[in-house]
């Protein structure tokens, strides 16, 4: 009597279902059981082509969060491998100190010099000037506008396929990571350069309490926008490989717009409104350092907070989105 062979448990379906990309991605999915559990809980890990290659699917249905506590704690652990990881790099922190308290010195003296006689250049004194360049230069290492390549590097090694599989959205992973950074970077690089400013200038101390909270989310927000733009930045690696040309261009527009090299109020009216308005430049530095200041007054301090959280949100769709599209076609250099 012949014997009926089953079919292969995870062979591949006779037809192609015509559904969404969802039910595609279940369809083809590689079942895994979970190791904690001894029910039949699966997750859509790999799916198997005709030739037995293997082929990351999309990033929904990996593994189902279940609510908002399982979220909050998988997002903190990811925060404090971050604050961990950059805890590691002390001679790093240290020699960036150094470079950042030795510029801060030499823009301090030069924002001065311009307020040496007028007193009071675009609504800034001199105390305001001098606590605006330190603030600046301790900010640097927690919005971090350069230096973050690994998203590009992942893209171009072709380890990028394993962050489809965590899960987590690659967005929010990569942003509790850096918050974490951020995390550190706030204690151990923007303290010391303040304190060295206050002990060798005459800086500005705001006097109003609710200026305080309003920094600390300014700066949050500021750490969330920069982080989006610095994502794009890399996810342009998808379609070009290299990422560098973007990262130079990047390097040289967000210094500029951002007001670290100089306030934005020091250009023409039109001109500053054009790039408050018109790009998140401003949002980086210039939004945070002029709350610390107490430039405006009160309401118009929230209306700065408004413009970067109307930013944030606009970026961090934008990340989303350029995501799910590298998704669809995704050309690994070398894989």
């Amino acid at each position: 009597m012949p014997v009926r062979r089953a079919a292969p448990r995870y062979a591949r379906p006779p037809l192609l279902p015509r559904c969404c990309p969802n039910c595609l991605s279940r369809c083809y999915a590689k079942r895994v059981r979970s190791p904690d559990s001894s029910a039949s809980a699966e997750k859509d890990a790999v799916r198997e082509e005709g030739t037995h290659v293997g082929i990351v699917t999309a990033t929904a249905d990996r593994v189902t969060i279940r609510n908002f506590a399982e979220l909050a704690s998988l997002t903190g652990a990811i925060a404090a491998s971050g604050f961990r990881r950059f805890a590691t790099y002390r001679q790093a922190t240290i020699a960036s100190l150094f470079t950042n308290i030795m510029f801060g010195f030499m823009r301090s003296y030069v924002l001065l010099a311009v307020t040496a006689f007028g007193g009071v250049v675009a609504g800034y004194s001199g105390p305001q000037l001098a606590a605006y360049v330190w603030a600046g230069q301790g900010l640097l290492g927690v919005v971090m506008l350069w230096g973050w390549t690994d998203l590009a590097d992942r893209i171009r090694s072709g380890d990028v396929v394993t962050d489809l599989l965590r899960p987590i959205h690659p967005v929010l992973n990569y942003l509790a990571a850096d918050l974490g950074r951020a995390g550190y970077a706030m204690i151990f690089r923007f303290i010391p350069p303040m304190a060295v400013g206050y002990l060798f200038f005459d800086m500005y101390v705001p006097g109003d309490l609710v200026t305080y909270p309003l920094f600390l989310l300014s700066t949050l927000l500021a750490v969330i926008i920069c982080f989006c733009c610095r994502y794009l930045v890399n996810a342009s690696a998808f379609w070009l490989l290299d990422h560098r040309g973007v990262s130079m261009t990047w390097l040289f527009l967000s210094g500029m717009l951002g007001g670290l090299y100089f306030p934005i109020r020091f250009l023409p009216d039109w001109a500053a409104a054009l790039i408050w308005f018109g790009t998140p430049g401003p949002s980086l530095f210039q939004a945070p350092m002029d709350i610390l200041v107490e430039r405006d007054a009160v309401a118009i301090r929230f209306g700065i907070i408004g413009i970067q959280i109307v930013w944030m949100v606009v970026l961090l769709w934008l990340c989303r989105l350029v995501q799910r599209r590298a998704e669809r076609k995704m050309v690994i250099q070398g894989g």
